[in-house]
């Protein structure tokens, strides 16, 4: 049977093992997922250990994308871009590739609920959540798309470096106070892991428009809840984006394209 895993520190809670093995059931695919921790400072290791035991590929989590990315012979432009993988093929000739689907698993459940994301784009945070899922909403060619942080310069810094794929800049917080609500606003902060909210005003958010939170938890995370309560018609959690990545990873291991809606509900229940 293939073996496939996914890789952190922690990783007890990762909920991948469960999607993956719902979706090989779906698809009808023999193969077996487990987590696997791995010591920090010893990624390659761990992979290597697996790769002799059998394993086709695995997802990697924190602290590993940039440990991942090291070890890859074969980059995608995307996982060149994010500068983080988070989806490892082992071939057969013993080279490895490597890709980032978490900004494909974003944007496929943001398009899933009809999020118009040819307007107007506000990204809170300039971390690696950020990073990795700029040049996937640039690809869906937004009227604009806002980069907003704490710290400026890194905003400054992400918007430089993907100018070229699309309409990018970056706002300070006074830029943000006198800008005008967005039509989509996507937090990519872990602030919601500890229940607080982003550094951002109310004003942020549109009549009838579109939130969206990359944490998620058992019940409604505390910006999901106050953009509900700013005038959003919409606001989700990340869970659909961690199961749309799971599928594009799967896709790209099995060549099979596995249904996400029934799993997200799956998750949700449990």
């Amino acid at each position: 049977m293939d073996k496939y895993a996914v890789f952190g520190n922690p990783i007890s809670h990762s909920k991948s093992p469960l999607i993956h093995t719902e979706f090989a059931k779906q698809t009808e695919q023999a193969l077996q997922y487990t987590a696997i921790k791995a010591e920090i400072g010893q990624f390659a290791e761990a992979v290597n250990t697996f790769v002799a035991d059998g394993g086709k590929g695995c997802n990697v989590t924190v602290p590993f994308k940039e440990d991942a990315f090291k070890v890859a012979d074969h980059i995608s432009e995307r996982a060149q871009l994010a500068e983080a993988v988070n989806t490892l093929t082992f071939n057969e000739d013993g080279t490895i590739s490597a890709d980032n689907t978490d900004g494909a698993g974003l944007v496929n459940d943001l398009q899933s609920h009809q999020a118009p994301l040819n307007k107007r784009i506000l990204l809170i945070g300039a971390g690696g959540a950020a990073r990795g899922v700029i040049k996937p909403l640039l690809d869906c060619q937004p009227e604009q798309l806002v980069i907003f942080n704490r710290t400026h310069s890194k905003a400054q810094n992400l918007a430089e470096h993907f100018a070229d794929y699309g309409n990018i800049t970056a706002m300070t917080e006074k830029e943000l106070e006198q800008s005008t609500g967005f039509d989509v606003v996507i937090n990519s902060t872990s602030a919601s892991l500890s229940d607080e909210l982003p550094p951002v005003p109310a004003t942020i958010f549109s009549q009838g428009g579109f939130a969206y939170d990359m944490a998620y938890g058992n019940k409604p995370t505390v910006f999901v809840e106050w953009a509900l309560s700013n005038g959003c018609q919409t606001s989700l959690d990340g869970l659909g984006m961690l199961v749309g990545q799971a599928a594009v990873s799967f896709e790209i291991w099995r060549e099979v394209k596995p249904e996400t809606q029934t799993v997200i509900q799956a998750l949700r229940q449990s």
